[in-house]
């Protein structure tokens, strides 16, 4: 870790103050622990390590880009578990698999060539890495649930052929859930006491890959919920939700993202 990527103690003091207002809101909905995805994309490492640091001593960061995700893994703890949530291209597959031995899991599968180029990728980690033969990597399978053309996912009726392709052919990774990235427009529409038609999607494609596959429920995840729509998400019984703006705050452009800050104390 570069000696001069310092925390600046009043930008840690905002994102831990955000980080426990998320917290404070999944734990009020009283439906288990979901797992909370820190989404640094386009933010520097040092705002990653301050969260990483205590009070929260936080784990779980995800991100949209691959050469992004590989420079901030270099610079930061190998005690980080990444998530990869970003469009993924075939190509791209195998050297991130490759290059980030704590890439925890990839959360945009959608193709079986994209879960083959992984597991390769994974199977030459573990070849100069020993230490990582027993650890696959971890992977959902995108269901695009909206049906919009610009999503990226399988189609719901195509998920149990993908899930039973990566169970049977691709011994570096595990199929860890689901993951869908629902309408924004049905995340803002959606009544009081309802619930988003994109999430029960979902949740029904789960209760068709796992009969399918004579797995049980709490075998495959549900990855779904972002910070306009993580509560409607849980209610509707998700186990992980990917958070970004509400702990980060707005992003900057891509140009104008930098990988770390040389951020002073008593800067702003």
């Amino acid at each position: 870790m570069p000696e001069d990527m310092q925390i600046n103690p009043q930008r840690a003091k905002q994102l831990s103050e955000n980080f426990s207002y998320v917290l404070s809101k999944i734990q009020s909905l009283n439906k288990g622990s979901p797992r909370l995805v820190a989404v640094s994309k386009l933010k520097p490492a040092n705002d990653i390590l301050a969260l990483h640091h205590p009070p929260h001593n936080w784990l779980y960061f995800g991100e949209n880009y691959q050469q992004e995700l590989l420079s901030k893994s270099q610079l930061l703890p190998k005690s980080i578990r990444w998530h990869f949530i970003g469009a993924l291209q075939t190509n791209k597959c195998r050297p991130l698999a490759a290059q980030i031995p704590n890439l925890w899991c990839v959360e945009s599968v959608d193709t079986t060539k994209k879960a083959d180029e992984l597991d390769k990728g994974r199977r030459s980690l573990c070849e100069k890495a020993p230490e990582y033969r027993d650890v696959p990597l971890r992977v959902c399978v995108q269901v695009n649930t909206s049906g919009e053309e610009q999503k990226s996912g399988v189609e719901p009726s195509d998920a149990t052929a993908l899930c039973q392709h990566i169970r049977q052919h691709c011994p570096q990774l595990k199929l860890q859930g689901l993951m869908t990235i629902g309408a924004i427009a049905r995340s803002q529409g959606v009544a009081e006491g309802k619930e988003n038609e994109d999430f029960v999607t979902l949740r029904d494609v789960r209760r068709q890959v796992t009969s399918e596959l004579a797995l049980l429920e709490h075998e495959l995840e549900l990855s779904m919920g972002m910070s306009d729509d993580f509560e409607s998400a849980i209610r509707c019984g998700s186990d992980e939700v990917r958070i970004g703006s509400t702990i980060f705050g707005e992003r900057p452009a891509k140009k104008d993202a930098q990988i770390t800050e040389n951020a002073k104390e008593g800067e702003t």
